[in-house]
């Protein structure tokens, strides 16, 4: 079961973090959304709602959390980029994908805004120096300082763990 829901593992930052670190998980943010659109483009309405591991959430629910989640960290580092060490807000994620549009929209609206928030991300991403890399926001449940160069990587690890849930589904029910 642990292996169906990491499927690449928890995430694991470094504690110091390479230029090529970088290059890596931005690239990772950038070609996300075309990864994504590729690997769900074909699947049926009935495989869109299967759940990728039993208690998990479905194709669809995830595609939709993956923007959701995205959204919420993209404002995050707006944040941090022009406020002091801001304390961000929470969201509860598993509420929100039982929402009724998380459950029944089409996947393209959130593929389609997958592909514009990661275009702009990533030109943001591209352009941070590193006095920006170092800024922080702060997590309301943990007080955790966290990072803009370490948030990048927890969004590659995001965007691949997402990925690989939806890919492992389609490679155990042979969809692919």
């Amino acid at each position: 079961m642990k292996h169906l829901k990491y499927p690449i593992g928890q995430v694991n930052i470094p504690t110091d973090i390479s230029e090529k670190d970088l290059e890596n998980w931005i690239s990772t943010i950038e070609h996300f959304p075309t990864r994504l659109q590729n690997l769900t483009n074909d699947l049926s309405e009935e495989q869109l709602d299967t759940p990728y591991r039993q208690g998990g959430w479905s194709i669809r629910q995830v595609v939709h959390h993956c923007y959701d989640s995205h959204h919420n960290s993209y404002t995050r580092f707006k944040w941090a980029l022009t406020e002091e060490q801001p304390l961000i807000k929470a969201y509860y994620e598993d509420r929100w994908a039982e929402l009724f549009d998380s459950k029944l929209a089409p996947i393209s609206l959130s593929i389609n805004g997958i592909i514009a928030l990661h275009a702009k991300w990533t030109y943001l991403l591209k352009g941070l120096n590193e006095t920006d890399l170092n800024k922080m926001f702060i997590h309301p449940e943990t007080g955790k300082k966290n990072s803009l160069k370490a948030t990048i990587g927890v969004y590659h690890w995001h965007c691949n763990h997402h990925y690989a849930h939806i890919e492992q589904l389609c490679i155990r029910k042979n969809w692919k």
